[in-house]
């Protein structure tokens, strides 16, 4: 039967931002191996986003949006501290740690711990008796054992690396090696708990552009007071024509704002399933370019660690994609349904509206995290 035109640009535009996810790991990775410090690196991706989120913003109007009283800015406020300037910090942190690859696989953790929180904030039921509930549950551990082990978990290399490094070199650096990975390991994983519980958050409040639009700006706002007070020389903010204005306005402009917005438009097109689906091409793609351009070497730890995250991703989307259909045996809450079909996205949740309606979309992929 072949795939119409419209099929063909949903699939070129999830490939699309798939690509510039793990672009943005690449050159984050690089541009901190530069001498970049985690702390500046945030404030500018933040204050990138939100110039380019505003527009759009105040652009998609959503007749739904409620007035900003200062009880919601102040909650808008704490949010933003530990859902962006938090995790933000500390998955760039364990990016210095760690590698583009390991940060790409790190970002499958992210529909299971939104499940398990929402459950836990009875946001979602668990349905443990059904089949797609067993698969939620299933797909959350073979995630979770992913993850440890990728962390401890590093065995031989894949493929052999330029061997002229001597076997001393190689016994001195093994261990601050490992530690530092483990290390970078509890921070990425860190920070995907913390920008998880923003992500569950954000079910509370209708008009989703503008909300993220004054996230990020918050959020820009407290990573500069936290970067200025560790990072005091003025050397370190400058931006130049190097990778670091490349990395800090890529993952500002296009990751994260373009990206967003393009995001939207394959969700409304072809649901949040098909987008999720796609998200273990970020793992692919950066785990391939990180061995072209930034000389990594591939372990059979994370290979396995990347088959039990992508296998646990895809266990849980079906899970998700196979509960009974009858009302009565899901939420009886009209809000809290919706969140079923939003809490399952790795990079934007659901959208059930045409484009008159993209406001209230909540993106997932701000951090690529």
């Amino acid at each position: 039967m072949g795939i119409s035109m419209r099929d063909m640009k949903a699939y070129v535009a999830v490939i699309i931002v798939q690509s510039s996810i793990a672009g943005m790991f690449l050159l984050i990775k690089a541009s901190l191996s530069s001498g970049t410090k985690p702390c500046v690196f945030v404030v500018y991706r933040l204050g990138f986003a939100a110039l380019i989120l505003t527009p759009a913003a105040l652009f998609f109007k959503s007749k739904e949006s409620l007035p900003l009283t200062w009880r919601a800015l102040c909650k808008i406020f704490v949010v933003s501290t530990y859902g962006l300037a938090l995790s933000f910090n500390l998955n760039f942190a364990g990016l210095d740690y760690t590698s583009a690859t390991f940060n790409s696989a790190m970002a499958n953790l992210m529909p299971p711990l939104v499940f398990m929180m929402a459950v836990c904030l009875r946001i979602e039921t668990l349905g443990i008796r059904e089949l797609g509930g067993k698969a939620k549950v299933a797909g959350s551990i073979l995630g979770f054992c992913g993850a440890m082990a990728f962390t401890f978990y590093k065995g031989p290399p894949l493929y052999s690396s330029s061997a002229h490094h001597s076997d001393h070199k190689n016994n001195t650096t093994t261990t601050t090696t490992k530690q530092d990975w483990i290390k970078g390991s509890f921070l990425s994983i860190s920070s995907q708990v913390f920008y998880s519980l923003w992500i569950t958050m954000q079910k509370q409040y209708p008009g989703k552009l503008r909300l993220i639009s004054l996230q990020c700006a918050f959020g820009c706002l407290i990573a500069a007071v936290y970067g200025v007070f560790m990072e005091r020389n003025l050397s370190s903010w400058k931006l130049g024509w190097d990778i670091r204005l490349l990395s800090a306005t890529y993952s500002g402009v296009a990751a994260t704002g373009m990206g967003y917005l393009l995001q939207a438009w394959v969700i409304e097109k072809k649901g949040p399933v098909f987008s999720a689906n796609f998200g273990p091409l970020t793992l692919i793609i950066s785990a391939f370019f990180s061995a072209i351009f930034l000389k990594e070497t591939l372990h059979w730890g994370s290979i396995l660690g990347g088959v039990l995250l992508v296998g646990g991703l895809y266990s849980f989307l079906w899970g998700k994609n196979h509960e009974p259909q009858n009302k009565a045996l899901q939420i009886s809450d009209p809000a809290k349904e919706e969140v079923h079909l939003q809490t399952i996205v790795t990079s934007t949740p659901s959208i059930e509206q045409k484009a008159k309606d993209t406001n209230n979309i909540c993106p997932l992929s701000i951090m690529g995290n």
